[in-house]
C-alpha cells in the first residue's frame, strides 16, 4: 500500500458530523464535504458499520473528485491503543473495542494515521493557528464531549496509555453550590465532562430550574435573562475555571486554545480570565487564552497534519 499523497485528506468523526477535507501540501483546502453522523437507532453493531461506510463514503468521494493521490488522516472521538489495535474511550461508545484502522485500511486499501480529535484540533492550531509559536499549549474542545491535549514545541505528547490530555474524564472538584451525582458513560461518577459538556450545562440548568423535562441548549442558556439560566452560566464559569486551574497547576501551558460548540458561549475568555486567578497557585496568571482560529475545521485539518 503506497503512502505517497501529492495532497492530505483529513476526517474529523464527530458525535453529530463527519467532516472531510482535501488540502494541499501548502494548506490550502481544496475540497470539502460533510455528512451526519450515524445514529444508534439499530444497535452498536449497525451504527459501526453505518459509520464505516460513512468514512469510507467520503473517502470515495474526494477520490473521485481528486485528480492525484492523497494520503489519509483520520480525527476519532477517543484513542487508538497501539497495544491492542483497539479503539478506547470513545464518547461514541460503537467504537469502542473495535480495529477501526484496521477495518478501513481493509477496505480503503490504503494506510491511514488515526489520533483523538482534541490532538488533532490541537496540532492544527499549533502548526499555523492560534497558538502558533507557543512553546507549550494545552487544547481544550468543549462540545458535545470534553476532550484536551498537550502539545510541545509543536510536537503532540503522548504516552503508553494514549490518554494524554484526557482531562474530560477527571473527577470535577466540589464547589459550594453544584449539585453533583452525575453518571458517566465511561462507568464512573462527576468526571468532567458530565459538567463541561453542552449536555453537562443543559443538565445543570434542568437541576437548578427542578423540572427535568425542560430541554434548552447551551447558547440559549447563555442568552437568556432567566434566573435559573443565569446561575447555570455562573455555575459553570466557575466550574471551568476550577478545572482549568488543575491543568495550569501541573503544567504551566504558556497557551490554551479552546474548541468546540460550547466554547463559542459569549464572554467565555473573559469570565475565565476573571475567575482562574481564584484557583490557580499563582497572584497573576500569565497563560494566554485564545479561541481556535480554524473552529470546527481544527480537527479535520490536524488530520490531514498527520502525515506531516
Amino acid at each position: 500500500m503506497s503512502v505517497v499523497g501529492l495532497r492530505r485528506l483529513g476526517i474529523d468523526l464527530g458525535g453529530t458530523k463527519i467532516e472531510a477535507q482535501l488540502f494541499s501540501l501548502e494548506g490550502e483546502c481544496l475540497w470539502r464535504h460533510r455528512e451526519p453522523t450515524p445514529l444508534d437507532i439499530a444497535g452498536t453493531e449497525r451504527r459501526y458499520q453505518d459509520t464505516l461506510d460513512t468514512l469510507c463514503g467520503l473517502v470515495s468521494a474526494a477520490r473521485q473528485w481528486s485528480d492525484v493521490a492523497f494520503t489519509i488522516g483520520l480525527a476519532t472521538p477517543g484513542s487508538h491503543n497501539d497495544a491492542t489495535g483497539l479503539m478506547q474511550n470513545c464518547n461514541s461508545t460503537c467504537l469502542n473495542g473495535r480495529a477501526l484502522q484496521l477495518d478501513l485500511e481493509r477496505r480503503l486499501k490504503q494506510p491511514i494515521k488515526m489520533a483523538n480529535d482534541a490532538d488533532c484540533m490541537l496540532l492544527s492550531e499549533v502548526v499555523d493557528g492560534a497558538a502558533h509559536g507557543a512553546a507549550s499549549a494545552f487544547g481544550v474542545i468543549l462540545g458535545t464531549g470534553v476532550g484536551g491535549a498537550v502539545a510541545v514545541h509543536n510536537q503532540l505528547l503522548s504516552g503508553p496509555n494514549a490518554i494524554c490530555g484526557e482531562w474530560g474524564h477527571n473527577p470535577v472538584p466540589v464547589l459550594p453550590g453544584h449539585a453533583m451525582g452525575r453518571d458517566c458513560y465511561c462507568g464512573k461518577r462527576d468526571c468532567l465532562e458530565t459538567h463541561l459538556s453542552g449536555v453537562g450545562l443543559a443538565e445543570s440548568y434542568r437541576r437548578i430550574a427542578g423540572d427535568a423535562s425542560l430541554v434548552l441548549e447551551g447558547k440559549q442558556i447563555a442568552a437568556s435573562d432567566d434566573a435559573n439560566c443565569r446561575q447555570a452560566m455562573e455555575q459553570y464559569f466557575d466550574m471551568l475555571a476550577a478545572c482549568l486551574a488543575q491543568v495550569i497547576n501541573i503544567l504551566d501551558p504558556h497557551v490554551i486554545v479552546f474548541a468546540g460548540g460550547v466554547s463559542r458561549l459569549p464572554n467565555l475568555l473573559v469570565e475565565l480570565e476573571q475567575r482562574l486567578p481564584k484557583f490557580v497557585f499563582i497572584d497573576r496568571l500569565n497563560t494566554r487564552l485564545v479561541l481556535s482560529q480554524y473552529g470546527d475545521a481544527s480537527g479535520a485539518r490536524g488530520a490531514a497534519w498527520l502525515w506531516n
